[in-house]
């Protein structure tokens, strides 16, 4: 990781706080919702730390109280064109979103909200315009910090902003996205900005703090201390920018050297000094300062080094620790599975403060931080990149994109190990040991919701997983799974193993889920989107590990459905297990961090750590995998039966692979009815071009696509199969002379038979997603019964392309009619005028395509 080091440089840190507003709903319809009290002590108490952190000098911070948009805009171009070095922008006030929470806006002294169909928010600042003004500084890093409702809003904005500069800011939020936070009562600052000022101020062993550490102890404490938001789940700060990147926030030690020097005696009077004479003493004095400035580090140093000489070396250890003779701890990088992180960032919590990690004179052995690493990436990087790790360039940067070099890796599977270790290549500079016993173990579970949940316990325990959800979308077809990113959590990839069932076709599995945008980050992130709707909260299970129904969501309100746990047979389960990472020509301290991480292995993996492990949810690592703790999570069986214990490392690459490749660029045929029956429901964006052209933004420009007139015996190729830009379709499909009704009827069962034949021809050497779309009036299918049927559902089944049959008319998708069929037995889904079609087939498409979801 590189940590950025303003120190010597012109900083600037710009505080924002509007703690009074001109315009407040208890006296004009357009005004915010009320005054801010609390601000006043953020900004108060802010600016105080600020100025005693080592990184900003005399007069580099500045206040802007409650300032009007004008003086804000003001105020924030002056700031970005004198920083140099860091330029730290926070914000504490109002903050409100457009309706699609796409914009955030931060509002002014004299801001105002007009009703109305649009979005207007007189006198607010543009968080968009924030960032562009941020990033064309003059500064080399920026750090914002956003106190207010809506502060998570920000992260989507930085991430789409595509402006020069976006690389050096680095955003640190209060609270979720669409979260609104409470603004105190006036006695104290804001809970989000007490815990910042704290922690910048709090007496550490080691002085420097940087945005890293400090993101991670400020989401902890949050946690702990569960302050809600008015949704009722717990407030919790968020943060985003560049991987690798960080910056140092607090320098200085708390403790300083003081020198007594003797009063002067008094002098008589100088000589008044000619204008001349004065010109030159303040040239001179300029130069001194600014000498001064740039070498007050090597002095520093200087002046401890003569200390140690003098204390005969225990003044150093005095100076450097913070607190009696203790020296500074040896700190430990403990990278681990994303799906872990909270439980190993709270066990290592203990561990700081236990006795293994406290020598008899009180001072702690060993630091420790804690950070989640993809879990794809961790096992590349640790097998591939290990020379790139230790020795960073600028297209090939480990320390950026996954972390810092870690000493200790505790992945999910320990099956990890050995794709780490069988696999790697080229110069290796990382060597493991250890990992080939798990310390805990967890299920992975179906957590179906409650009001889904049928049949015996035999039932809910030791099938296939492919048999769970087949069953459950045939009691409730409206029921749908979801599982979170099988390239970040070794949860969700041993989830995908199940969902394949050893199966060569990919697709089939994916085919299982419901696809809706991009998947889930972690299995926590999973559980707490579900409530967000409350229909899909009601409909949905979830694939992910056993403990998580016991605790790490700390969304869970009274909102949630209630979920119980089914225990796939062929899913192996997640087993934590403790690795040492020594790196190679690192020797200066390898006995001495050898010696920590033993120790850390020893207490994380005995009675101690175990418990912090039990507390989570997790089962024993051996015999029939016991609860650690006899407390279970609601809806977990205390004895599941036979659980699958590890994954094969094979499987697991294989799977991954699979998953790869079956969620990489799409294929999609579109057939349109072109037939004279059509005539009536072709114009308009209701008519069959129409619905067809609003499905084209699930489609990304890597996805292959082609449109077939469909009318007489056979078909017309109006766009050729090949990738396409949108616009490039939308023409054709607006041209009336290529796009338009034929005096003829259609054949379905000639059309679906060459489109089966033509995408199973194209599949054969990859698993990518594909879909035939069959839009149509059903004025023909007199021509899909009997034989003709028969056909097409037996090529439907053997070519394993999902067909999505999209009828005009009503009642086209009740069972037993031809599109209900031919959607059935192909994986696909039927749709028809009952339904949006707009809008369902946009989704559909978006399932199999990488465009907008």
């Amino acid at each position: 990781m590189s940590r950025y080091d303003p120190r010597g440089r012109t900083n600037r840190a710009l505080l924002v706080g509007v703690s009074e507003y001109d315009y407040t709903l208890a006296e004009t319809p357009d005004g915010v919702p009320g005054q801010l009290p609390s601000v006043r002590h953020n900004r108060n108490r802010l600016k105080s730390v600020l100025r005693r952190s080592g990184v900003f000098g005399e007069g580099e911070v500045v206040v802007s109280a409650s300032p009007s948009h004008d003086v804000f805009d003001d105020a924030l171009h002056r700031a970005a064109q004198e920083a140099e070095g860091l330029l730290l922008f926070y914000f504490a006030g109002h903050g409100i979103v457009s309706s699609s929470g796409a914009d955030l806006f931060l509002q002014m002294r004299n801001a105002r909200v007009l009703a109305g169909k649009h979005d207007v928010f007189p006198n607010a600042a543009w968080f968009l315009h924030v960032l562009a003004e941020l990033a064309g500084s003059n500064a080399q890093r920026v750090v914002v910090i956003l106190d207010c409702c809506y502060a998570g809003n920000a992260a989507g904005i930085w991430q789409s902003f595509e402006g020069p500069g976006r690389e050096k800011i680095l955003l640190l939020m209060s609270v979720q996205s669409n979260r609104l936070v409470d603004g105190g009562d006036g006695s104290g600052a804001t809970p989000f900005t007490a815990e910042l000022v704290r922690l910048l101020d709090e007496h550490h062993d080691d002085a420097e703090l940087g945005l890293f550490d400090l993101y991670a102890q400020l989401k902890d404490r949050m946690l702990r201390t569960g302050h809600p938001t008015t949704f009722g789940d717990v407030q919790e700060p968020q943060a985003a920018w560049e991987p690798g990147e960080d910056v140092l926030l607090r320098a200085e030690p708390k403790t300083a050297v003081h020198v007594s020097v003797p009063e002067p005696q008094s002098l008589p009077p100088l000589p008044p000094l000619s204008e001349r004479v004065r010109t030159v003493l303040r040239t001179r004095l300029k130069r001194t300062v600014a000498w001064l400035r740039r070498h007050l580090r090597a002095v520093a140093v200087l002046l401890l080094a003569l200390l140690v000489t003098a204390l005969g070396g225990y003044g150093i250890a005095t100076l450097a620790a913070g607190h009696g003779a203790c020296s500074p701890p040896l700190e430990l990088r403990v990278m681990t599975d994303p799906d872990l992180e909270s439980t190993v960032r709270a066990a290592a919590a203990d561990y700081l403060t236990s006795g293994a990690n406290t020598t008899g004179a009180g001072c702690r052995r060993t630091g420790i931080t804690v950070y989640g690493a993809g879990a794809a990436d961790a096992v590349t990087a640790l097998r591939e990149r290990t020379d790139a790790w230790q020795q960073p360039g600028e297209d090939d940067d480990p320390q950026r994109d996954v972390g810092p070099q870690p000493d200790v890796w505790i992945p999910a599977a320990r099956a990890d190990v050995g794709r780490v270790t069988t696999g790697q290549e080229g110069r290796v500079y990382a060597h493991l040991s250890g990992g080939e016993e798990p310390f805990a173990y967890s299920p992975i579970v179906l957590a179906v919701p409650e009001g889904l949940a049928g049949g015996t316990a035999a039932d809910r325990s030791g099938r296939t997983l492919a048999e769970m959800v087949d069953d459950l979308k045939k009691a409730d077809p409206k029921a749908d799974v979801r599982r979170s990113d099988p390239e970040y959590t070794d949860a969700a990839l041993l989830a995908t193993m199940g969902l394949y069932g050893g199966s060569a076709d990919a697709r089939a599995g994916e085919q299982r889920l419901v696809r809706s945008g991009p998947p889930s980050p972690t299995s926590a992130d999973l559980l707490c989107t579900l409530p967000d709707v409350e229909a899909v909260d009601n409909s949905t299970a979830a694939l992910v590990p056993e403990f998580l129904m016991k605790s790490g969501v700390g969304c869970d309100g009274a909102t949630r459905v209630a979920r119980t746990a089914d225990y796939p047979g062929d899913v192996p389960g997640l087993e934590p297990t403790f690795v040492h990472v020594s790196w190679q020509d690192a020797d200066r301290d390898k006995d001495a961090r050898r010696d920590a991480v033993d120790r850390f292995r020893s207490w994380l993996t005995g009675k101690e750590g175990l418990a912090v492990f039990g507390r989570a949810g997790f089962r024993s690592a051996s015999g029939s995998h016991p609860p650690l703790e006899s407390k279970l999570g609601a809806g977990v069986r205390l004895d599941p039966g036979k659980l699958l214990e590890s994954a094969g490392r094979t499987e697991m690459d294989t799977a991954l692979e699979k998953y790869r490749s079956a969620n990489g660029p799409g294929r999609v045929l579109f057939l349109l009815d072109s037939s004279g029956s059509m005539a009536g429901r072709w114009d308009g964006p209701s008519g069959g071009p129409g619905i067809l052209k609003q499905s084209l933004g699930g489609l990304g420009p890597q996805d292959e696509y082609g449109v077939w007139a469909v009318y007489g015996s056979g078909h017309t190729v109006l766009l050729p199969f090949d990738r396409h830009r949108n616009g490039e379709a939308e023409r054709v499909l607006a041209d009336r002379n290529k796009t338009r009704v034929r005096d003829a009827e259609a054949d379905p069962h000639a059309a679906l038979l060459a489109a089966l034949d033509d995408m199973a021809g194209r599949g054969k050497d990859d698993d990518h997603p594909q879909l035939i779309v069959y839009l149509t009036d059903d004025e023909d299918d007199n021509r899909l019964k009997g034989e003709n049927l028969t056909q097409v559902l037996d090529k439907a089944h053997q070519a394993g392309v999902p067909v999505a049959m999209v009828s005009l008319t009503s009642g086209g998708c009740d069972r037993g009619r031809p599109d209900a069929l031919v959607s059935e037995t192909s994986g696909g889904r039927c749709l028809d005028a009952g339904d949006d079609l707009g809008a369902g087939l946009h989704d559909e498409v978006a399932r199999t395509g990488t465009g907008e979801s």
